[in-house]
């Protein structure tokens, strides 16, 4: 198995977008689908399509397609969201505030179970069923609960300190949305999640 060459990174971008597609054919009680209609709803040719799952074994028959029930299983299982992670969410500000309220998280194979914060004003409060922790409290709690991913939603002023302590503290992997790159160890998994860049990068396209 070590001798086999890494699944590149951009066929596992590629495969949650998969995941979403047929499980939006399923709440409709579509059955089977093929890679010509996925490859319709998603703007990716059928061959890629086809290419990128066929790095992880066969999925579906020549003339009769994918089950989407099986596919979409066998999809939670590589993406390892056929169980339920904990995360926690650094920064409980206005944007902190939306995402510790967003409901869409627990059937997607994650579950918000902490919120922290450094504004003594605010810890104490609560969003939702959360009360608001200092973020004093904060490693103590990811090595009690063993959490691996965090939320990071503090203004970039604070990002790359709140991350580098958040990696200390045992966390492996961050979803950031403060506008900066985070400079942090090698193995430490970062996603970025800025609505600025995405908005920039439309505008190019418009009249």
């Amino acid at each position: 198995m070590s001798d086999l060459a890494p699944i590149p990174d951009i066929i596992i971008r590629r495969l949650p977008i998969y995941l979403q597609a047929l499980q939006h054919l399923h709440s409709r009680s579509v059955v089977t689908t093929n890679s010509q209609e996925l490859g319709k709803m998603l703007g990716i040719s059928a061959a890629q399509i086809r290419k990128d799952l066929s790095q992880f074994g066969g999925f579906g028959k020549q003339g009769t397609g994918y089950n989407i029930p099986f596919l979409i299983e066998k999809l939670k299982n590589i993406l390892k969201i056929d169980r339920t992670w904990d995360v926690i969410l650094v920064g409980a500000g206005d944007l902190g505030h939306a995402i510790a309220r967003y409901q869409g998280f627990q059937n997607r194979g994650f579950r918000i179970i902490a919120v922290f914060d450094n504004n003594p004003a605010i810890i104490g409060s609560t969003i939702e069923e959360f009360s608001i922790l200092p973020v004093s409290q904060a490693r103590d709690f990811i090595q009690k609960n063993r959490v691996n991913i965090a939320l990071l939603t503090v203004p970039a002023s604070s990002a790359q300190e709140a991350a580098e302590f958040l990696v200390e503290s045992g966390i492996k992997a961050i979803l950031n949305y403060a506008p900066i790159s985070l400079l942090l160890p090698e193995g430490i998994q970062v996603e970025y999640l800025d609505p600025l860049l995405q908005l920039q990068h439309m505008t190019y396209y418009l009249e």
